[in-house]
């Protein structure tokens, strides 16, 4: 019940998200245009990458909740994985434009409308801010909500930035300030992105999530009574917030088998943050430790 209503109000944040977002690119785009400041084109730009990010980590969302089928037996939770890493991609391209024209740019230094790019820029932080607010509490658990929630949160303090450098330019003209700041805002972004893009390569390659430590886990396995081996432990992430674990485990006993599983099962779901759990016990010792790549 309570899952259900943390996707309620994750696909409400989305919904706002986007509405706010899109409006508000139209909005920069135009005066950004009309009063020749590359800051605020670029911040547009910007701001369009993250609805598109914004679309496919929704769309990741949606079809995370449909159901298994004989084809995909784990469901679509994985998309939430690929939303991550296509919000990562999406923001390396608007990083890559975003710094050529500003290169571009700092050779020929345009006047630019100062108050309409401080007015512009300020609504930017408000709707930005307030829409990274909406994906705050989702983001320490999930790597797709985080993608959405730094995008949001990036753009407010790009925006802030933008701010400043209208005032700058009013007080003393200086237009190549305007580039310059277009570059501070890419390297901003790029901050931002390279942890979530090593975040979500890593998801991709199966590798064990960053909050899983496998060696408290293998230590646990080992205490159980009766338990003398642990092999072949694999820990993956089936999505941005499910983990899978498989593990063979080798038991001086097969007595009360189904009981020690209830319990072995439980422990772990209690103790550690993995959702999936598949054990396999064999009876007495295996002979080929050394087979064991998994440490």
């Amino acid at each position: 019940m309570a899952h259900d209503h943390q996707i309620k109000q994750q696909t409400t944040a989305f919904k706002v998200g986007v509405i706010l977002n899109s409006v508000f690119i139209v909005l920069e785009a135009g005066y950004g245009l009309s009063s020749h400041s590359l800051a605020l084109v670029a911040d547009a730009g910007h701001n369009l990458s993250d609805v598109l990010g914004l679309l496919i980590s929704w769309l990741a969302l949606w079809l995370g909740q449909k159901s298994a089928n004989a084809k995909y037996t784990y469901g679509y939770k994985s998309s939430s994985i690929l939303a991550a890493l296509f919000n990562a991609v999406f923001l390396l391209v608007a990083i890559g434009g975003i710094s050529v024209e500003a290169i571009q740019r700092l050779d020929h230094p345009a006047p630019v409308a100062e108050w309409d790019v401080i007015i512009v820029a300020a609504i930017g932080i408000l709707v930005n801010g307030f829409t990274a607010l909406l994906f705050m509490k989702g983001q320490k658990h999930d790597l797709n909500i985080k993608g959405a929630f730094l995008h949001m949160a990036a753009d407010a303090g790009v925006s802030l930035g933008v701010v400043l450098a209208g005032f700058v330019i009013l007080m003393t003209g200086w237009y190549w300030l305007d580039p310059v700041i277009s570059l501070l805002i890419a390297v901003v972004i790029l901050i931002g992105t390279w942890g979530l893009l090593r975040d979500a390569m890593n998801y991709s390659l199966e590798a064990v999530p960053d909050n899983i430590d496998q060696q408290a886990i293998r230590d646990y396995l080992l205490s159980r009574p009766t338990v003398n081996q642990v092999h072949d432990l694999h820990i993956w992430g089936m999505s941005t917030t499910e983990t899978a674990m498989t593990v063979h485990l080798c038991r001086s006993t097969l007595n009360d088998n189904n009981v020690f599983l209830e319990k072995l099962n439980k422990g772990l779901s209690d103790q550690f943050p993995v959702t999936h759990i598949t054990v396999q016990v064999e009876l007495g010792k295996v002979d080929y430790e050394t087979t064991d790549t998994s440490i």
